[in-house]
């Protein structure tokens, strides 16, 4: 099996650094934030279709760009490239997202991947207007998913459960293909909803050992459900021609990160409800030191970021023999991001990809597949990517 690839575009700006500024570092260094501009983002897409990234995940929350609109004008300026693009069941009907899914893969050629958020922080869902606690927000989430895939098999629905009702719901346009739907979450409530309703399964990169367990815990309760699941990951990465120089440009980011900062965003974390992000602060304590977790996987992200807190860090050869090592465990589908997004995607892209295309692990979505011509050419041309 050929292994997937996404990278990510970070809509709420992008940096040298993992937090703008550059706090800490000498006089002279290359730093400065980038707006997430639609030119830069488009810089972004383009890039990672050439590369052979097959989507790209697009975040949500008050702190970033709204997801459906981003991706929805970024998607007329590319060709294959997908957009996972994340959104909180609750905020809309079921039937007004299944309808806008529909609408994406119309216009966009079936290019439309769902991320599912059920939403951890009870303080953020409330500026949203949903006052719900986690426990309830993944049971509306079940009956969220229910309904909505009960109409993109061109069901007529209606549906009365302890959070949603719909009479009579139908839609005109079923989405072709129905996307994929990636979700993740590590409490029993986010299990049972992942087991029903879910294509891929996502965790964040914890060592191997950890990530082994999630994966077995979902595959029993997937399997309790007469269903079967792809799993994947989330993580960080930065990937040099050297060891040394991969880990140098980690001690950098470290570097430039105020240790202010880290205690306020600790604290912050601290009060969250999420148990993956509890699982994520366990990793590295706080602490700046003995930040490699495990081979090549580093927990420096974390101190300043929610969420994907760990990135895998190495030479290009050292980075594949880690993916390969998840691969080995059952994880298909990698989604990936770097600090800044545009350069580190060509890092990755031109450094890694190689390496597992020679290891018979992936090969690009452009590629001709066995016996087939290549008369075409694969991709754009890095000029082009940031001109359009």
């Amino acid at each position: 099996m050929s292994l997937t690839f996404h990278w990510f575009l970070p809509t709420y700006g992008d940096s040298r650094d993992v937090v703008g500024g550059g706090h800490g570092l000498p006089a002279g260094a290359a730093s400065g934030a980038r707006p997430a501009t639609l030119p830069y983002l488009r810089q972004i897409v383009h890039a990672a279709e050439q590369l052979g990234f097959v989507g790209a995940l697009t975040p949500t929350g008050a702190w970033c760009e709204d997801a459906w609109l981003t991706t929805a004008l970024l998607a007329g300026t590319t060709e294959r490239l997908k957009f996972l693009v994340a959104f909180r069941p609750g905020l809309v009907s079921p039937t007004l997202a299944a309808q806008m899914a529909a609408t994406f893969q119309w216009h966009s050629r079936g290019r439309l991947l769902l991320n599912v958020v059920t939403g951890g922080e009870s303080h953020e869902q409330r500026a949203y207007g949903d006052f719900l606690d986690k426990d309830a927000r993944y049971a509306r989430t079940d009956e969220f998913l229910h309904v909505v895939r009960s109409l993109w098999r061109g069901e007529t629905v209606s549906f009365t459960g302890e959070h949603l009702r719909v009479e009579e719901a139908r839609l005109n346009r079923l989405p072709d293909p129905v996307p994929d739907v990636y979700f993740g979450g590590s409490s029993p409530a986010a299990g049972r909803v992942a087991a029903r309703h879910v294509d891929a399964y996502l965790t964040w990169g914890e060592p191997p050992e950890a990530v082994a367990a999630k994966i077995a815990w979902a595959n029993e309760l997937a399997a309790a459900e007469s269903r079967t699941l792809r799993h994947g990951i989330r993580l960080h990465v930065i990937t040099r021609d050297t060891s040394e120089q991969a880990w140098a440009q980690a001690r950098r980011l470290l570097d430039g990160i105020d240790p202010a900062t880290v205690e306020k965003v600790q604290a912050g974390l601290g009060r969250g409800e999420s148990e993956g992000q509890k699982r994520m602060l366990a990793l590295h304590g706080g602490r700046r030191d003995d930040l490699e977790i495990y081979p090549n996987l580093w927990a420096g992200v974390g101190l300043v970021r929610g969420g994907a807190g760990t990135a895998l860090v190495g030479s290009h050869a050292e980075v594949a023999d880690r993916i390969e090592e998840y691969h080995r465990l059952g994880l298909t589908e990698f989604v990936l991001s770097g600090y800044p997004h545009l350069e580190e995607a060509y890092w990755f892209g031109e450094g890694v990809l190689p390496i597992l295309r020679e290891r018979g692990l992936w090969r690009h979505p452009d590629a001709p597949a066995a016996g087939e011509s290549a008369g075409e050419s694969v991709g754009i041309p890095f000029a082009a990517a940031g001109a359009r």
